[in-house]
């Protein structure tokens, strides 16, 4: 299969995320790798926020495919009338629903954002687009909310608990190594346009030379950590600990 082949593949979510792009690695990785190497490639746990950020993308990027999210009339998701509908599996609440499809109208509200998102002079943006490459050594793959040609930007949505706390909550739900694997993948720089969820305040964020270097750190990092797990031969997973300085 060649490269052309495999990002057409990789434009699916259910290979994107499934076995077939378990072969790369991404940056939802580096967390797993950087504090329990031991879980990578496990599935994890339905999370609403995940669910919650793939409506939100979807109603700015692709809105004709929001009828595929299940949307339960619930206080929460623990009621009885809850659990009836979704059948078990995990599914929005009409007031988070509701919240987002605020949040898409406050975005798309703003000259600026839109055109960022849209593009200008005629020339449409790509969405959802996805990328390998080899970086230090270890192939990756990223997909790219937003590829503003234009602009030569790769945009990433994000919405935060607290757009004041947003240049700290990058780094802890690493953003910058997210930023250092997308400049390396498109070859364009990266902004991150937020939205607070409670206030629905707007923030821009470029990324400064520091911020990919600090993401370069943890990509190399999590590649140490990944080769000595998984192309060490005499390697006992056993002995291995996290060292930290408090």
């Amino acid at each position: 299969m060649n490269k052309k082949q495999v990002l057409q593949k990789l434009k699916e979510d259910e290979h994107y995320y499934g076995t077939f792009g378990k072969q790369y690695l991404s940056n939802s990785d580096i967390s797993t790798l950087l504090n329990n190497p031991l879980q990578l490639g496990k599935p994890s746990k339905p999370n609403p926020n995940f669910l919650m950020g793939g409506y939100f993308h979807t109603a700015i990027l692709e809105p004709e495919k929001l009828a595929s999210f299940k949307i339960v009339e619930s206080t929460s998701r623990n009621t009885k009338q809850y659990k009836e509908i979704s059948g078990g599996e995990m599914c929005l609440l009409q007031s988070e629903a509701d919240n987002i499809n605020l949040m898409t109208d406050k975005i798309m509200a703003n000259d600026i954002c839109a055109d960022l998102i849209r593009g200008t002079n005629g020339k449409l943006n790509d969405y959802e687009e996805p990328m390998i490459k080899e970086i230090e050594g270890v192939m990756w793959k990223g997909k790219a909310d937003i590829i503003n040609h234009d602009e030569k930007l790769v945009i990433d949505l994000k919405t935060t608990g607290d757009i004041d706390r947003f240049q700290w909550s990058a780094k802890k739900f690493n953003y910058d190594s997210q930023a250092y694997i997308y400049q390396q993948l498109f070859g364009y720089e990266m902004l991150f346009i937020a939205i607070d969820k409670k206030t629905h305040q707007i923030g821009m964020f470029d990324c400064s030379p520091k911020f990919y270097e600090s993401g370069k750190e943890k990509v190399i990092k999590a590649i140490e950590v990944y080769d000595l797990f998984y192309k060490t031969d005499d390697f006992d997973p056993a002995q291995y600990f996290i060292n930290k300085t408090l």
